[in-house]
């Protein structure tokens, strides 16, 4: 795992993708934190809020060539030809994006320096929002991962993964429209059915797409109002989408014996 890890992490840098990414989110960081500064208020836990949202473009960037580049090449067959542990080469993998990410929070940390030293203040929402940065990150870029493993086409991969991503943000939009088209639906169909059952179907299908959101069962934490379970559902779907491409690398592995 630790060769795996090693490898990934590095070529991050011995190409593009890490430096674009690292130029994205510090553009994004530093406009946040200069217009806080602007308004003369600033407000580190905004800031990662904000930066969060970002996450649709940004994980797409440095997931796409996880796997995907390696089938590309042909050197994903020495994940089957040689007694390698795949779990520990798709943990390896998950691990060095996740590296990569620290790194780049790393311009949050400097901004919470410089609001510190303006006398300014670093609460417990800051550190609310600093674990929900970190716990969606892990579920986004397991997502990313495992649309990795799908093609050996870095952009299908990136697009994949963006539209996954964008589909999750987008929950609490597409579950309004989700409760008032059920309960049309119902109404217009079943001319007998009574609304009031009728729009409470559509409420249960709404809260049904929004328990998906991640977004939204985290945005207490930026308050320092904490909670557990949406850390452990984050932590939880992101090891599903770990073992499902670990699951796609295995039955890969035994259709070349």
């Amino acid at each position: 795992m630790t060769a795996v890890f090693k490898r990934e992490f590095l070529s991050y840098f011995r190409s593009p993708v890490g430096y674009v990414a690292l130029a994205l989110f510090s553009f994004l960081s530093g406009f946040q934190f200069i217009n806080m500064i602007s308004k003369g208020y600033i407000s580190i836990s905004s800031e990662i809020v904000s930066l969060s949202s970002f996450f649709i473009i940004i994980v797409p960037i440095i997931t796409m060539g996880l796997l995907s580049e390696d089938k590309r090449r042909g050197t994903e067959i020495l994940f089957y030809t040689t007694p390698v542990n795949l779990f520990d080469v798709v943990f390896g993998k998950f691990l060095a994006a996740f590296a990569l990410f620290a790194i780049m929070f790393v311009n949050v940390i400097i901004h919470m320096i410089i609001t510190l030293c303006c006398k300014g203040k670093v609460d417990a929402g800051v550190v609310g929002a600093t674990l929900v940065f970190f716990f969606v990150a892990a579920l986004y870029i397991s997502i990313g991962l495992f649309a990795s493993s799908i093609t050996d086409s870095q952009i299908v991969s990136a697009i994949i993964s963006f539209v996954i991503l964008l589909v999750i943000s987008l929950l609490t939009t597409i579950s309004q429209f989700a409760q008032s088209g059920v309960a049309s639906f119902l109404g217009a169909t079943f001319c007998k059915f009574d609304p009031a059952k009728a729009q409470s179907a559509g409420e249960k299908v709404a809260a049904a797409l929004r328990w998906f959101n991640p977004l939204d069962k985290t945005q207490d934490f930026r308050y320092g109002i904490f909670s557990v379970f949406p850390l452990v559902f984050c932590l939880s779907f992101a090891l599903v989408f770990i073992y499902l491409t670990f699951r796609k690398l295995d039955k890969k592995r035994w259709s070349q014996k």
